[in-house]
């Protein structure tokens, strides 16, 4: 299993590499939804599980799946721009993305299917894990590090980090995922928050912290 996710109405989302699956379960269990997928996915988040945003390098799309797993929208990356990287949707209208090729950071408006800014953005993309924008910054993921960089792509922070898995933002935090921690970036410092040395995967909620032991899902609570 190479993700796990937890939304914050208790259900769970496992994402298999082996055969490409992406299900879905409530707290007890319960398949709700799956899906078989052709190529490898990003899924950014279910923050919002009526529209579950995942991308393809693989295949140069965006996919939304709704609150059953279902395709609600797929949107072609490949006629439109060079070699995508990484995507991250801002919300259910703008998406900003990496263009390896290009070596630009774009803010595409998929809704009207058009380029609202676009940056030089010059950085090594080697071992990227996942990236975000917010408050014109952008968060670079790593497998071995986290970095902060400004529109010209001048780096303004970076930490070391082990084993790197991804990054999401809560209100003004960025979350740093790592295999067995989660560490918290308040535009200054990044301090940890969550560390179980016995898991294989965590996440979190709105419940608190979700940890992957063995064969069992915990949740601590905050």
């Amino acid at each position: 299993m190479q993700e796990l996710l937890g939304d914050d109405y208790g259900n769970i989302y496992l994402y298999k590499n082996k055969d490409l699956s992406f299900t879905k379960y409530d707290s007890l269990g319960t398949q709700l939804g799956k899906v078989m997928l052709t190529f490898p996915y990003k899924i950014q988040s279910v923050t919002n599980p009526l529209n579950i945003v995942m991308f393809s390098e693989n295949a140069q799309e965006i996919k939304f799946l709704d609150q059953n797993l279902n395709e609600i929208q797929k949107i072609n990356l490949s006629g439109i721009f060079g070699f995508i990287k990484a995507v991250y949707a801002e919300d259910l209208q703008y998406a900003w993305l990496i263009d390896e090729s290009n070596k630009t950071l774009i803010q595409y408006n998929f809704r009207s299917s058009s380029v609202i800014s676009s940056f030089p953005f010059s950085i090594n993309l080697q071992s990227l894990r996942d990236f975000l924008v917010y408050d014109n910054r952008i968060y670079i993921l790593r497998d071995n590090a986290f970095e902060v960089y400004n529109a010209t792509a001048t780096l303004l922070f970076a930490k070391k980090l082990m084993d790197a898995k991804k990054l999401r933002r809560i209100n003004n935090d960025i979350l740093v995922f790592e295999s067995q921690a989660v560490q918290k970036f308040d535009g200054k410092n990044i301090s940890e928050i969550f560390r179980n040395e016995s898991a294989k995967i965590v996440d979190k909620n709105n419940a608190g912290f979700l940890a992957l032991i063995k064969d069992k899902l915990y949740l601590y609570q905050k």
